[in-house]
């Protein structure tokens, strides 16, 4: 009874004092797992090992760099190399959007910050540019979620964790690293950059949108331009795979590279103001994320002791026996779990859950990883909790209800791509053979 008074007065103290939303709700989990008996000192060992887990620290590290990029002049330099690339086709302009929000996501690991950042600096370049508002709108709000399967993003980071704490059906941890995620996630990230893509030029020409002509001077204006910033996607990818730095030590690379460029070279920041600023911003989010998932580790050690995972295979065994059929009861869940729960929070709470169950039907852990945040990418987009479409109905000022059906065609398409992904598992593991072989 003691330490159910205590936690709520750290509850309490929590709201007080302005905590985020993460943090309450990892007091209530606390709160929650005392009232209903549920020992917390299994949270508490989870919390130690989660503290000294090596990979912990790319989490934070990675989350500063990117929102130092985001304050920082790099969206600008972004957009208008893409533009001197990709500004000559038919709906250029779109893809332009597309490549930049993509690579831009993929570092700042949140969706929001891509909208704002970069949203707000297309959007009225494209209305310029005689795009249909309504495709414009759904661009902007799909692009702000589209580069979560490139390295190094955050999804793939917590997956990464959360997955290795599982448990395959076998009762052994599953092969999740981080580096072999990242290489599973890049064909499917550039097919759903790519399909997007042959929309956006296909309706670019319907719309007879200008060109912008191609220009050798441009394109070297444009890389001078972002000269520093150009190598950082080759460096973390290079240097893990090349066996220079491990994925962990390629986030602190990444966030004093960041640090050294935004700070040293082009000046957009500054080092005894915006810096401490943008570290605590970043780690709002970082101590957020841990709260809950010591919380959550927790939890799914209980899940495990009491055999929750083998008792749903079992009830699920009774009426699907194919992978196949398997595979489309997976997505369609894992559709609802998108549209009710944000990523992370889907991440740390669904996972443990999915992979004894995944694995006793021969789903790859690294494919069912792939497949999982694409669905949650998709889950950005669709009501009545899809992040994009309200941080998009804020940042364009339209109604929610327009932001929604002017993504439509985009989820369409989308859930077209996850059927590849799905059910052609090569082309999510291709990439870590080839890079396994080296």
């Amino acid at each position: 009874m003691t330490n159910v008074i205590i936690y709520g007065l750290l509850l309490i103290a929590l709201a007080f004092f302005g905590s985020p939303l993460f943090s309450i709700i990892g007091a209530i989990a606390l709160l929650s797992f005392h009232a209903a008996g549920i020992d917390s000192s299994a949270i508490i060992v989870e919390l130690y090992r989660l503290a000294s887990a090596p990979t912990l620290i790319a989490i934070p590290l990675f989350t500063f760099g990117g929102y130092m990029l985001a304050e920082s002049g790099t969206p600008k330099r972004l957009v208008g190399l893409s533009q001197a690339l990709f500004g000559w086709m038919a709906g250029g302009l779109a893809v332009v959007a597309l490549v930049s929000c993509a690579i831009f996501t993929a570092f700042t690991g949140a969706s929001g910050v891509t909208i704002i950042a970069l949203g707000g600096l297309l959007y009225p370049i494209l209305i310029q540019e005689k795009y249909p508002e309504k495709f414009s709108l759904g661009l902007l709000t799909t692009s702000g979620s589209l580069g979560l399967l490139f390295p190094p993003s955050l999804p793939l980071i917590l997956y990464s964790m959360v997955a290795s704490n599982s448990r395959t059906a076998g009762g052994s941890v599953p092969d999740v690293s981080i580096d072999k995620l990242f290489a599973a996630g890049i064909l499917p990230g550039i097919l759903l950059v790519a399909i997007l893509s042959v929309y956006s030029v296909r309706q670019g020409m319907r719309s007879r949108v200008p060109k912008i002509p191609f220009g050798w001077s441009n394109v070297g204006k444009a890389m001078k331009d972002a000269a520093w910033e150009i190598p950082l996607p080759f460096l973390i990818i290079g240097g893990i795979y090349g066996g220079w730095f491990t994925a962990t030590e390629a986030a602190a690379v990444t966030a004093f590279y960041v640090l050294i460029v935004e700070v040293f070279v082009y000046r957009d920041l500054k080092l005894f103001s915006d810096i401490p600023r943008i570290m605590k911003e970043s780690m709002v989010l970082v101590g957020a994320i841990l709260v809950i998932l010591g919380c959550a580790m927790g939890l799914t050690n209980y899940l495990i002791d009491e055999e929750v995972p083998m008792k749903l295979f079992a009830l699920i065994q009774q009426f699907i026996s194919s992978k196949a059929l398997f595979l489309v009861l997976l997505n369609v869940f894992l559709l609802i779990v998108g549209m009710m729960m944000d990523i992370f929070s889907a991440i740390i709470v669904v996972v443990p859950l999915i992979i004894p169950i995944a694995s006793a039907y021969q789903v790859n852990p690294l494919h069912l990883g792939i497949i999982f945040l694409t669905n949650l990418e998709i889950g950005y987009l669709t009501p009545p909790v899809g992040l994009n479409l309200f941080i998009s109905s804020f940042r364009f000022e339209r109604p929610v209800s327009e932001v929604v059906k002017a993504t439509l065609p985009y989820v369409g398409i989308l859930l077209l791509a996850l059927i590849v992904i799905t059910y052609v598992p090569q082309l999510s593991l291709w990439m870590v053979e080839f890079l396994g072989s080296k």
